[in-house]
């Protein structure tokens, strides 16, 4: 005579539900580990991006009417003016280079990053902005607190490039520039401008 042993009877039923807990534990672990990579990208702190821009300068307008008698001839167009200069300095990332606001001959006005320095990262972008340019910690995420102006995604992490200034704004409000990490909401390293 068989004995009903009511513990071998539960034993396969336990195996089979362990399966279904694994795989969606191995599912959801995985997604995790998707969604930390596409978030934090690590391997562009490997990867360096250098970008050579040269200052685009345009030609002035031509002349419409020849100018007057005894009136001076200008030789040359005007060359670019620098508006405002400042010295990148350090925040989330270690980061160096020269910000200038540069008026061309047709009025436009572009801010130059030269000699950029600093790590690579997702979503940064390079804001003007009229928050304080502080030193350390304390200046990591200020420059999203008040106005600001995105000039565009960062085109290199080394090197030198333009960005054109909308007309809107005034240099007197927006005094200082962010390399600014938009998924993380901090600043990379920034800029305080002062009239050159």
């Amino acid at each position: 005579m068989t004995t009903h042993d009511p513990q071998r009877a539960d034993a396969p039923k336990r195996r089979r539900s362990r399966g279904p807990v694994l795989a969606g534990a191995l599912v959801a672990a995985t997604l995790a580990v998707s969604a930390g990579l596409y978030w934090f990208q690590p391997w562009k702190l490997w990867q360096d991006e250098t970008v050579r821009e040269e200052l685009a300068v345009p030609t002035a307008p031509p002349e419409t009417a020849p100018p007057s008698p005894g009136a001076s001839r200008s030789t040359a167009p005007p060359g670019p003016e620098t508006l405002a200069t400042g010295e990148l300095i350090s925040h989330e990332h270690r980061t160096t280079g020269t910000v200038k606001v540069v008026r061309l001959p047709d009025g436009s006005r572009t801010l130059r990053l030269e000699g950029l320095d600093t790590s690579n990262g997702p979503d940064l972008h390079v804001w003007i902005t009229d928050a304080p340019v502080k030193a350390g910690r304390a200046g990591w995420s200020v420059f999203d607190d008040g106005a600001y102006e995105s000039l565009g995604k960062l085109k290199g992490n080394k090197g030198d490039q333009n960005y054109a200034l909308p007309a809107g704004v005034d240099l007197d409000e927006f005094t200082g520039v962010s390399i600014w990490c938009a998924r993380f909401s901090v600043s990379f390293g920034a800029a305080e401008l002062a009239p050159a």
